[in-house]
């Protein structure tokens, strides 16, 4: 071990023998937390080669479990984002390339700090089970197309074991690391392709595009040496994305969207996913038309009741309790979507410790979105919470998250760039959208 942390440290190469070593020797017991804290903290000063990061995915993967999809006719596509606030994406996307005829199983997270996870927002929907076991979920996948569901604790253990570390030695920002994190959980879920969103900004654990796109190719290029055929979206996250954060709220819009009420930014992005999702599994229907038909709102129903759920008991928010108003007149320029985030996590609507309860009804409607007009007093967005007291909590954040500009803003676009096998492309503005309406959101 000490010469595998001396080659890493000096910038050496690992063959797949001494990574198969390093992984096994750590979950059995050999090789101790120290001595494995020392090689990550060398991966993070010295990197690792695109070979070395594929190696090390596949042996996080042969560590556990993994899903057989083999029995489900079709390419399977599963999708995944690298989280932000507001994202409800998976709730529109899934359904939409469903009720295409693409077979979406996706094992999922919950809240990971300022950022929801897909499992609480489902759980926001009563009745609503999110831990199904491998049989039910390919039982699902197969009766309904859809399943999105949490991932098994016999799945990919190395990688649990090794995040723990990470995160308490300094070893977290590292793009391999980063990217055979993820990878393995994708590959191991046992999709044929996947679609991924990463996001950069404000409101995601990435800061900047050029590192989202270097964790984007890194992502694809391990996806492709798994043989899965893998194209990543980079998207913007300094805005929240939509109109709504909070569990009952985000799933309340993505019916929304489905419905083709919702917001135009964010239908665009969720047809964009869908369409990526029908293009990986040879499927030539329009997402777009699934909104129109009404497909992709019954597909949604369909997943939600087949895990327990009905339509005669939707989520439920809280009312607005307070509203934060505008102090002048102008456009809006900017919304804080780290703030957001955190505001809700303030109100309850997210976790400071893993253990912590979330109130499912607590979130925030946005009232005025980047690129608005406001005048003195207009309501900036209202906060839903089990009382006005909670909701004065939420108060400080929310009156700094809004600037204001006194000259016309034009709203940034959120998706930016696309890459996958064949390299790194500059996406296109102005994206058709199914949407009727870019101003309904749920109260």
């Amino acid at each position: 071990m000490l010469e595998i942390i001396g080659q890493k440290r000096d910038g050496g190469e690992h063959d797949p023998e001494q990574i198969r070593f390093l992984l096994r020797g750590y979950l059995d017991g050999s090789i101790p937390d120290y001595q494995m804290a020392a090689w990550l903290m060398a991966v993070c000063t010295r990197g690792m080669t695109d070979a070395e990061t594929l190696e090390l995915t596949r042996e996080i993967v042969e560590s556990g479990e993994k899903l057989d999809l083999s029995g489900i006719p079709g390419v399977k596509v599963d999708k995944h984002s690298t989280g932000g606030v507001g994202d409800k994406v998976t709730l529109v996307a899934g359904p939409l390339a469903a009720a295409c005829g693409v077979p979406v199983p996706k094992l999922s997270g919950r809240a990971l700090a300022h950022t929801g996870g897909t499992l609480d927002k489902l759980e926001s929907v009563p009745g609503v089970r999110v831990e199904l076991s491998p049989q039910e979920f390919v039982d699902q996948v197969r009766r309904v197309g859809l399943a999105v569901a949490a991932q098994s604790p016999r799945m990919v253990p190395a990688d649990k074991a090794l995040y723990a570390l990470r995160d308490v030695s300094g070893t977290v920002p590292s793009v391999p690391l980063i990217a055979s994190s993820v990878m393995s959980k994708k590959i191991a879920a046992g999709a044929d392709a996947i679609v991924l969103d990463v996001k950069f900004g404000r409101g995601a654990f990435i800061r900047d595009a050029p590192a989202a796109i270097e964790l984007a190719r890194a992502m694809v290029g391990i996806g492709e040496g798994a043989g899965r055929r893998t194209v990543a979206l980079v998207t913007a996250m300094d805005n929240p994305l939509g109109r709504c954060v909070g569990n009952a709220l985000e799933v309340l819009e993505a019916l929304e969207v489905l419905a083709g009420r919702g917001q135009r930014e964010l239908t665009d992005v969720c047809v964009a996913v869908a369409r990526e999702m029908c293009a990986l599994a040879g499927v030539e229907a329009d997402p777009a038309a699934a909104i129109e038909s009404g497909d992709g709102e019954r597909k949604l129903w369909e997943m939600l009741e087949a895990q327990g759920g009905s339509r005669e008991h939707p989520p439920v928010a809280h009312g607005a309790t307070l509203t934060v108003r505008a102090d002048r007149e102008g456009w809006i320029r900017s919304v804080d979507a780290l703030a957001c985030g955190l505001a809700v996590i303030d109100i309850g609507g997210g976790r400071r410790r893993k253990e912590d309860e979330i109130d499912h009804g607590a979130g925030l409607t946005i009232e005025a979105a980047v690129g608005d007009r406001v005048t003195k007093g207009s309501p900036l967005v209202q906060v839903h919470a089990a009382s006005e007291e909670v909701a004065g909590r939420a108060v400080a954040r929310l009156e700094a998250a809004w600037r204001v500009a006194e000259e016309e803003v034009e709203r940034p676009p959120h998706l930016l760039y696309r890459v996958d096998r064949g390299g790194l492309q500059k996406s296109q503005p102005g994206a058709a959208s199914a949407t009727r309406s870019s101003r309904v959101v749920p109260r």
